[in-house]
């Protein structure tokens, strides 16, 4: 079975909780294990909270999150309209030992070297004036009785 749901919402901080939320609360209903739930829910707010505050410049005020269960993986994207990662971001990264990301500086992209640390892929794809889209993906555990669990 596969569940597909998607979210537009508007570039406030508050609907980084409510992406959150909705996300534990679908993970909850399909029975997926509560620790992959928590990893996946801290990696949206992550990717939402980088939507709200750094998409300045995007007229529309909104982003989009929209996550899917297919099998035994969920794959998240969470999409803003803004200008884009700077020109020093290549827009593909390689993951970051975790030493490595405890040595960035708070508030200077902790978030998604963060990101990186509790999914299994991710991908960070810059499209200047255009926005970014942040993408990934988690192998799902899943508790005795699940509703969607892959056979």
């Amino acid at each position: 079975m596969s569940v597909r749901w998607s979210l537009q919402l508007r570039r406030e901080a508050a609907s980084v909780p409510f992406a959150r939320r909705v996300l534990l609360g679908a993970m909850e209903a399909a029975g997926v294990d509560p620790d992959i739930s928590h990893d996946l829910s801290v990696a949206l707010s992550e990717a939402c909270a980088n939507a709200v505050e750094h998409a300045e410049g995007d007229l529309s005020g909104t982003y989009r999150v929209t996550a899917e269960i297919d099998g035994d993986r969920c794959r998240i994207e969470v999409t803003d309209f803004g200008p884009g990662l700077p020109s020093r971001w290549p827009p593909h990264r390689t993951r970051v030992p975790a030493a490595a990301a405890a040595a960035v500086p708070a508030e200077s992209g902790r978030g998604m070297f963060l990101i990186e640390s509790l999914v299994d892929n991710v991908c960070f794809d810059s499209r200047p004036g255009r926005g970014v889209v942040v993408s990934f993906d988690k192998a799902l555990k899943w508790r005795e009785g699940s509703l969607l669990q892959a056979s």
